[in-house]
């Protein structure tokens, strides 16, 4: 598992930290985990976190500082203790340490990279002979590894790279996700099918035991007055009275066409404020959002709730971001739900077009060539940060003139986590 903290400047990038595996650094002290009491787990547990805290803290720090860009790529992260330890514990942990996960998971990191262990589809190439704190076979560390992947489950910007090419073709994944979301244009050498999708869902949803282990969130949508054909809006998304907040701004069009989105992370007071620009012309869209895996495949199931525009009532979106083929994908889909088409790029599913209070026929808002490619509001796409501000790109055709327009990356200054 890597996270990754990115803080850019107005000048060429210069630095590039890598906080090492805390684990590791303490384990190879003498500590063998298999021999501690559940009390002793619980409490290394404990104050390993907070070492790991107070290691990123310290890079972190550094980054700010830094005259020149700089990135910062962390082995393991904050949610990773949750994976070794009962659910009941960490909700101790969490409660005893006023910790809360949306922070440590959403808000600490702006992007989650989870390497597929060799364990797990590449067997015959697993082995532990490097690396002297580890020393499980191939079935516990493929049952630790799919227990890390699940423990970041509900991160917004969280890639999976697994074993289905050769170890050079995963590593150019992983180098074209972190740059993608970067802002990084690497023409067709890395990830030149990454794609946004959308399927249409059949309700009722399934009974939760047939979940993988997921994560649900409150999720509010407000479009905000903008100059047209710009639109403006705000993402309140959280769970247990814990909130991230992100200011969105799509600019439409730019030179040669070109459509960008800027996003920023705001805090609840700017929230607050914003929402006094509400337009009027569209109704606030609430939604459950569930985040999961499935085949290695990260998910994230909208359903829509009310008080949305009538139009919502019983929409289920099921929304994931994939260079795989066609085909494959297909094959990942979740089984236990009941996909009734793809929806990708129909106007009908837009979000923009579902919170119009007007009805379609008549309003002159409506978005009829609405194609995205690559979203940056929700699913794994460009997301940054400016002190403490991110910036995030999706590209689509433009609605409200009707014109063709083709997706640039952000170029804005960053400065925050990846």
């Amino acid at each position: 598992m890597h996270v990754f903290r990115e803080f850019r400047m107005e000048v060429p990038c210069s630095q590039v930290f890598r906080v090492p595996e805390t684990a590791s650094v303490l384990l190879s002290g003498g500590i063998k985990f298999s021999d501690l009491s559940v009390v002793e787990a619980f409490k290394f547990q404990e104050n390993l976190l907070k070492t790991m805290l107070q290691i990123e803290d310290t890079f972190f720090e550094l980054g700010k500082s830094c005259r020149g860009n700089c990135l910062i790529i962390c082995d393991r992260g904050a949610m990773d203790a949750s994976a070794f330890i009962p659910k009941e514990q960490w909700e101790k942990m969490l409660a005893d340490n006023e910790w809360n996960n949306i922070e440590l998971r959403d808000n600490r990191y702006n992007q989650i990279v989870h390497m597929v262990s060799a364990a797990n589809g590449a067997e015959e190439f697993y082995t532990t002979e490097d690396h002297s704190c580890r020393s499980e076979g191939v079935e516990l560390a493929r049952e630790l590894d799919a227990n890390a992947a699940s423990a970041w489950v509900g991160h917004p910007y969280f890639d999976v790279i697994d074993n289905s090419t050769d170890f050079e073709g995963k590593m150019r994944r992983m180098i074209g996700s972190v740059c993608q979301k970067m802002g990084i244009d690497t023409g067709d050498r890395l990830l030149k099918n990454s794609r946004k999708l959308k399927f249409l869902v059949k309700g009722p949803l399934p009974e939760e035991r047939l979940f993988p282990r997921f994560q649900d969130f409150e999720v509010v949508h407000t479009y905000l007055h903008s100059n047209s054909p710009n639109q403006v809006r705000l993402r309140k998304r959280g769970q247990k009275g814990n909130f991230s907040y992100i200011h969105t701004v799509r600019r439409q069009p730019q030179p040669g066409g070109q459509v960008v989105e800027v996003k920023t992370q705001i805090n609840h007071r700017d929230y607050i404020n914003l929402l006094a620009q509400r337009d009027k012309s569209h109704l606030t869209v609430y939604k459950k959002r569930r985040c999961f895996l499935v085949n290695n495949q990260y998910f994230q199931l909208d359903v829509y709730q009310e008080p949305s525009h009538p139009r919502c009532r019983g929409l289920i979106l099921l929304e994931t971001y994939s260079a795989l083929d066609e085909a494959i994908l297909r094959k990942c889909l979740p089984p236990f739900l009941d996909i009734e088409k793809e929806v990708t790029g129909d106007p009908n599913y837009s979000m923009y077009n579902l919170s119009l209070k007007e009805d379609w026929k008549t309003t002159k808002k409506f978005c009829k060539d609405l194609t995205i490619i690559k979203d940056a509001e929700d699913l794994p796409a460009h997301s940054h940060k400016m002190n403490g501000h991110s910036n995030g790109l999706e590209n689509f055709q433009s609605c409200a003139n009707g014109k063709d327009s083709k997706s640039i990356q952000s170029s804005a200054p960053i400065a925050g986590k990846v």
